[in-house]
């Protein structure tokens, strides 16, 4: 079975070229051909050699997505389903604001984590997806839509960090100078909190921002939305953040998905400041997106702007996230969950 090139670091690439009888510098212009020049076939590889692009075709594929649907809301942001080539389907987000293009890409067909108000949650765990296929939600954006992106957001559909090897093979492609050249800390990777790959990836010396989905500082409500709070309870993961802190001196992000009636109350609000008093770490609050039969419904606007400045007030930075999308259900999972109805 051919492996798709798009899953090659450039070190890789070069090895990969090594073993052809080629030299290495065919790899950087092979590496630019897929990612600077976003080309859809090895024929367009044209300072290569027909016999070099031959013995390329024969041994791997240039994966490119097919759109299966294309969303855009009034405020502008797009909701790809991409046909992954293989009978599944993935989602990916475009977003514009001030500072140019943001991407939220999916690391997984499905998830396994089972949030509770997330619309990912219910639809049958497929596969991870490859480094390639992470990467190439990028390209395929940049391709249909003739711009270039600056930030991605790894918070799509799946949990980054239990895909962990692919997600951090896909940040190394996506950061490489040679490639799309998306720096480091304009990636934010997302987490329920899967602890022990919190400390891998403190290791690995990459400036990316580290999202962890909180949503609640109490045990008991957090193991409620969040089953994964049942295997790293809070005291548990919040040392692995400080600890993270402490080993990569980057500012944390707090995910908070504000449910009406849950999580929403001043108490809520004074148990988040207790937790995280003294943590380098930014709280973003997030109006939660209601899905269909799930238990969870928006907190009131008026709730909303109050838990903010009750956190902002009592030293710990939070804000509201900007609602992008909802008029085209661009939660993670919402427009695969449709396809797979459809069916």
């Amino acid at each position: 079975m051919k492996e798709n090139i798009k899953n090659f670091t450039l070190d890789e690439l070069k090895e990969v070229f090594i073993s052809l009888g080629e030299k290495p510098f065919r790899a950087e212009q092979v590496f630019k051909w897929i990612h600077v020049e976003n080309v859809d076939c090895f024929d367009e590889m044209t300072n290569l050699s027909l016999e070099l692009r031959e013995k390329l075709k024969e041994r791997y594929l240039l994966k490119r997505f097919k759109i299966i649907k294309k969303l855009e809301s009034k405020d502008g942001t797009k909701k790809y389903l991409f046909d992954l080539l293989d009978g599944n389907a993935i989602e990916t987000v475009l977003m514009e604001y001030k500072f140019g293009y943001s991407i939220c890409v999916s690391s997984q067909i499905g998830c396994k984590m089972g949030c509770k108000f997330c619309a990912s949650t219910g639809i049958p765990f497929i596969r991870s997806l490859e480094a390639g296929e992470i990467v190439e939600q990028i390209l395929a954006v940049q391709k249909e839509e003739g711009i270039k992106i600056s930030n991605i957001v790894f918070m799509g559909i799946g949990e980054p960090l239990d895909n962990y090897d692919n997600v951090i093979k896909a940040i190394r492609i996506i950061n490489h100078p040679k490639g799309l050249n998306i720096g480091a800390r304009h990636i934010s990777v997302s987490t329920s909190g899967l602890v022990p790959n919190i400390y891998r990836l403190a290791e690995e010396k990459i400036q990316c921002t580290l999202s962890v989905s909180l949503h609640s500082s109490n045990n008991e409500k957090r193991s409620e939305m969040m089953p994964v709070n049942k295997g790293y309870p809070i005291e548990v993961l919040i040392k692995a953040c400080k600890d993270y802190i402490k080993a990569t001196n980057r500012r944390i992000s707090f995910e908070y998905a504000l449910a009406k009636d849950n999580n929403d109350n001043l108490e809520d609000a004074k148990e988040l400041v207790k937790l995280l008093k003294g943590m380098l770490c930014h709280v973003n609050l997030i109006p939660i997106n209601p899905i269909e039969k799930g238990k969870y419904t928006k907190s009131t606007n008026d709730n909303i702007i109050k838990f903010r400045d009750y956190l902002n007030d009592n030293g710990i930075v939070a804000t509201i996230r900007r609602e992008l999308g909802s008029d085209i259900d661009a939660a993670c999972g919402q427009l695969r969950r449709q396809n797979l109805e459809e069916k």
